[in-house]
């Protein structure tokens, strides 16, 4: 029954790693991980790459310092601390110089054009005939050849500008 109230409280705060150590560890492997999403793969719909990235890692961190894998709650507040800290200063950077944003966020890439599908892109993007229509079937197109302009946004979205419409004579715009 002692067992049950005896707390090392030495050992739930105080560091076993030097806090350098961490901080480093929890930069490079975020930054290692941004980039290589980055340069894979674009963002997937309304939850970007630099958002899944941040909860995957700041869950992992979490759970190693609640189930002791650190030695210390210290340690994992750091490494979670500095996986906040880089995807913060990645979205500041990003925000405040145009040459840099490009780096961080891709550029939305054309899939169709004046009713035309761009297959060099799609096959970039590994995107099919069948899910381009299949998005363009969701937002109430039946026909590619009323599609003007067709983009992959940078967040993984696809937005549609149609061609003209009844009643009002001017292109429609649509995002998924």
């Amino acid at each position: 029954m002692d067992k049950l109230f005896e707390i090392d409280w030495n050992a739930v705060f105080v560091p076993t790693v030097p806090l350098l150590e961490i901080i480093l560890r929890g930069t490079l492997v975020y930054l290692l991980l941004f980039a290589v999403l980055r340069l894979l793969r674009r963002e997937a719909g309304g939850l970007g790459i630099a958002d899944v990235l941040v909860i995957v890692l700041i869950a992992d961190a979490s759970q190693n310092a609640m189930a002791s894998e650190y030695k210390s709650i210290t340690e994992g507040g750091i490494l979670v601390a500095t996986i906040v800290f880089w995807d913060y200063t990645l979205d500041f950077l990003a925000y405040r110089f145009p040459r840099f944003q490009r780096l961080v966020r891709p550029a939305a890439l054309p899939l169709i054009r004046d009713g035309q599908m761009l297959r060099k892109n799609m096959r970039q993007e590994m995107i099919t005939e069948e899910e381009l229509l299949g998005q363009l079937r969701q937002q109430g197109l039946d026909n590619i050849s009323g599609v003007k302009k067709c983009y992959l946004e940078g967040d993984g979205r696809i937005s549609v500008i149609a061609g003209k419409t009844k009643g009002r004579g001017q292109a429609q715009k649509k995002t998924i």
